[in-house]
């Protein structure tokens, strides 16, 4: 007797979706079963000609079992393999792939069409004729939307996506007048374009033109959202489209673009301003269902992706803030261009932060607007990947390749994406697969470079014309129902125009203006003003105490717990060290109701082992944060190791603090020079966002600087870069070299009634070292020094003068003391932007009798500040340079030589005579 006869007996649905099962997720299936399987699955690993099974074990499986067992596999492999047989490419041929779906790939044949299967309950159709499977499959998974997610590793997830796909077979079913609703916003996006391609010629705006869809789908979005309870979106997004979005989708008035267009200067005096497609805005929305909701865009450079981040951060900080109970009221959408998602790293550094803690905002919506092409260069030369959108799978997202030209499917996946998301927390991304009808600006030519291609674009009706003609065929409108649209349309530019010329100067809308109310912009003048930032020895005291006590019934490393105790001890003789300074700092804001968010590499415990507002228990790695115990009524402590990114976490930091003034934000780098990696953040958004959209900001990076012998990449911060940043009044600059100023000078950064970035060279070996701190009373009663003059120099015996930052201080104070030398004083400056000019004139005047004033820096000389001293500075074009020579490295690699180059500019200082340019 056949061994497998039992087979017969059974309904084979239960075989088919037992196998479903296993091709899905093999370790779920009873081991027995999975056995079987296998067994089944390697013997049907080779077919004959006619698809006949020629070998193995599956050949003693009755003929209808197994041929359920092969419909599986079909379906299984429409499941993985459909989306590459789409029709998603408006005016591409695909790349042809093999294997094909056909059924002989299967095991199958033309003579099993009109078999019934019960594999067909798989796909919720019942038991089908094998015929109409196929065409079930073919609907959903290789129409105008091709989906990817079965490496998706969630067997629940799955299960969710293939039911939703399984509904109308992943086709549209929208309502007569929700596809009359369609056909208006793409009508707004394709009209727009037109009217300024006709008003202004020539003119850069990077059109939508191509993928005009877009509107539609995020006006859906946007609605559907509502019914969510979503109360806040945050998009970012870069050129392409970026006007029509503004003013379709976020209301901007048209008036106001075309002043933009007309050029005019701008009614604030200082202020620089930006180009049209880069400006940021916010407003409120009510939705159809009159549901308000708040839209915001944030602002975006050129470069690419970089806004990406940025949108993160914000989201993050309007969850924290304003909906920590459900987060996912606040929605990031983020608008990539195909050629920018494939080539820019920082995509993928925004990809991973997707799931952890410090981070997550409860899943993004990725939307690529697809031109298959990038200024000049086509997709094959843009990427090795097969879609752009692969980086989206690092995070097992799920991914629809939608066809621009088909504008409800378009509308279908984007709200397949938002259901996504709000059952699972998870970003989507959504392949928008059109054209761009001009050259990469409108003043190109792209036939150079795609002769072509650009020809078949040029024959190629517009999405709102297709989808027009599709509605007129189905009788939902007449012929006249575009033209009126169109023209009313039209009608009302043509108003908003006129008005715009009768405006003779540009206004700028603050983004966010909401969030920044009770703050006010400030120019020099007050950024040098003191702030008041004591605080009671009573409260010190208290805080301490709360930061020096650990648990008593929980187990702690012996070393972990005196570090904390010494906090105290520090207290009470009247020593605080750095790390007190920061504490301190931290809890003092905590308790007047301020929150802190600190993150960067390591920064619980801190590179140098200096924080710990983290700690362990030692058997169960619970964490205690004892910055969260100060009061009842304190303000948040977050704190994150960040992942091993620069460039996103600072981006996503700097949108934190943008949404979140009240909030001391905080990025630290594990060196000073790995911020190297954030430099197109430092670039676009902290040096230059005031003067570009009006944007405050109040970012802290704490960067570690100091030559200790480490090396080249372990030594400088590379402070001459953002010293040749600083202009007027975008920004704070400081090297500390005291605990008691460090204190001060994160308590300044939140009381100021204003916000800008603030830059600190902070220390290394000064963490521990025994000069290195400060009296109970300074930290209480004291305030920041932009300037510190040397207490122990009688002025009148001084014959050299030493200006000096930083760590530096104390290796010459050090050499001071050994060569018992009174004629010298050496004087810090704390501040180096904006620079305490008058406070150095005034030095420069108390220590009349020198006749020699030295600039000393342990950088090389074309590094470090003394390049900002002679530009900010004419006294300092006399002054005397004590520097290592110029070097193109920071620093030497052997210490040896490391500690010779230091000491030979230490001896400069001190003795004129010897040469400092060896």
């Amino acid at each position: 007797m056949d061994k497998y006869s039992f087979l017969n007996a059974a309904h084979t649905a239960y075989f088919a979706d037992l196998y479903e099962q296993y091709l899905e997720n093999p370790d779920t299936i009873e081991p027995s079963w999975r056995a079987f399987f296998q067994g089944y699955d390697f013997g049907s690993e080779n077919y004959g000609m006619n698809g006949e099974i020629v070998e193995g074990v599956s050949t003693q499986i009755p003929e209808q079992v197994q041929k359920e067992f092969q419909v599986v596999k079909l379906i299984d492999g429409y499941r993985t393999r459909g989306h590459l047989f789409t029709q998603t490419n408006p005016v591409r041929a695909r790349r042809k792939y093999a294997p094909t779906l056909e059924i002989e790939n299967f095991g199958l044949s033309e003579s099993d069409l009109d078999t019934v299967f019960n594999a067909g309950e798989i796909l919720s159709i019942g038991a089908q004729t094998l015929r109409e499977i196929r065409n079930h499959l073919e609907a959903i998974y290789c129409n105008s939307i091709g989906v990817e997610y079965m490496y998706i590793r969630q067997p629940e997830e799955i299960a969710w996506i293939q039911n939703k796909l399984n509904v109308n077979d992943n086709q549209p079913k929208f309502s007569p007048d929700e596809r009359k609703h369609i056909l208006k916003k793409l009508n707004e996006a394709v009209s727009f374009e037109s009217f300024l391609h006709t008003k202004y010629v020539g003119q850069k705006r990077f059109s939508l033109e191509g993928g005009e869809s877009l509107i539609p789908a995020l006006d859906a979005l946007i609605e559907k959202a509502s019914e969510y309870d979503v109360k806040e979106f945050v998009m970012g997004m870069a050129h392409r489209g970026r006007l029509s979005t503004l003013t379709n989708i976020f209301g901007k008035s048209a008036k106001d673009i075309f002043s933009e267009f007309d050029g005019k200067d701008y009614e604030q005096e200082v202020f620089d301003g930006d180009v049209k497609y880069h400006l940021g805005w916010t407003s409120d929305r009510v939705t159809d269902a009159g549901k308000k909701i708040n839209l915001n865009i944030a602002p975006n450079p050129s470069h690419l992706e970089t806004v990406g981040a940025v949108v993160e951060g914000i989201t993050r900080a309007k969850q924290d803030d304003k909906y920590p109970d459900n987060p996912s009221q606040v929605l990031p959408i983020i608008v990539h261009g195909d050629a920018a998602i494939a080539g820019q790293g920082l995509v993928y550094e925004v990809v991973q932060m997707a799931q952890l803690d410090g981070y997550k905002t409860n899943g993004t919506i990725h939307i690529v607007v697809n031109n298959q092409i990038g200024f000049t260069t086509n997709y094959l030369d843009a990427r090795s990947s097969t879609y752009c959108t692969d980086v989206g799978k690092v995070t097992l997202s799920p991914v629809l390749h939608v066809n621009a030209d088909d504008a409800e499917a378009v509308v279908h996946a984007v709200l397949f994406a938002l259901h996504f998301r709000m059952k699972f927390k998870r970003d989507v991304f959504i392949d928008l697969l059109g054209y761009r009808k001009y050259g990469h600006n409108e003043g190109d030519e792209p036939k150079f470079t795609q002769p072509l291609l650009y020809k078949a674009i040029a024959k190629h009706r517009n999405p709102r014309d297709i989808y027009a003609e599709k509605l007129i065929s189905e009788g939902v409108i007449d012929a006249n129902y575009v033209s009126k649209l169109e023209e009313d349309y039209k009608n009302a530019l043509e108003e908003k125009l006129e008005d715009s010329r009768k405006i003779k100067k540009t206004e700028i809308t603050p983004f966010m203006s909401n969030e920044w109310v009770d703050y006010t912009t400030a120019e020099e003048d007050k950024m040098m003003q003191v702030v008041d930032t004591t605080y009671t020895r009573k409260g010190l005291e208290k805080i301490t105490k709360v930061l020096s006590n650990l648990p008593a019934d929980k187990k702690f490393i012996r070393k972990i717990s005196r570090l904390i105790e010494s906090r105290q001890t520090m207290f009470d003789d009247d020593k605080l060290d750095w790390a007190m300074a920061e504490h301190l700092a931290y809890g003092t804001l905590l308790e007047e109701g301020y929150d802190v968010r600190i993150s960067g590499q390591d920064v619980e415990r801190g590179t140098f082992s200096h924080r710990h507002a983290v700690v362990k228990v030692e058997d169960s790695e619970e964490e205690i944060i004892l910055h969260n115990n100060i009061s009842d009524t304190q303000g948040r402590f977050f704190i994150y190791n960040s992942l091993l990114s620069e460039y996103g976490v600072v981006g996503f930091d700097y949108g934190y603090a943008m949404a979140s003034p009240k909030t001391l934000t905080i990025w630290e780098a594990q060196f000073g020079d790995f911020s190297n990696g954030a430099q197109i953040m430092l670039d676009q958004y902290i040096s230059a966002a005031e003067d570009k959209w009006k944007l405050q900001n109040g970012l802290v990076m704490l960067l570690p600087h100091g030559y200790e012998g480490q090396g080249a990449e372990h030594s400088s911060a590379r402070m001459e870069r953002y010293l040749q940043l600083c202009a007027k009044d975008n920004m704070f600059v400081a090297d500390c070299s005291t605990p008691a100023n460090m204190y001060h000078l994160l308590r300044k950064q939140m009381k100021a009634n204003f916000r800008k970035p603030l830059i600190v060279f902070t220390p290394k070996s000064l963490l521990r070292h025994p000069r290195v701190v400060s009296s109970v009373d300074e930290f209480a009663n004291g305030s920041f020094q932009m300037l510190i003059d040397d207490e122990k120099a009688d002025a009148s015996k001084v014959k050299t003068l030493v200006f000096v930052t930083g760590k530096f201080y104390y290796d010459l104070l050090e050499e001071q003391e050994r060569l018992e030398r009174h004629d010298i004083a050496l004087v810090r400056i704390e501040q180096l932007f904006p620079l305490p000019i008058e406070d150095i004139r005034n030095i420069l005047s108390k220590y009349k009798n020198a006749d020699d004033i030295v600039w000393a820096q342990e950088e090389p000389r074309n590094m470090g500040a003394y390049s900002h001293m002679l530009m900010n500075l004419d006294e300092a074009k006399t002054f005397r340079a004590a520097t290592r020579r110029p070097y193109g490295a920071p620093a030497a690699g052997s210490s040896v030589r490391s500690k010779k180059r230091h000491q030979e500019v230490i001896d400069f200082v001190f003795d004129i005579t010897k040469n400092n340019q060896r």
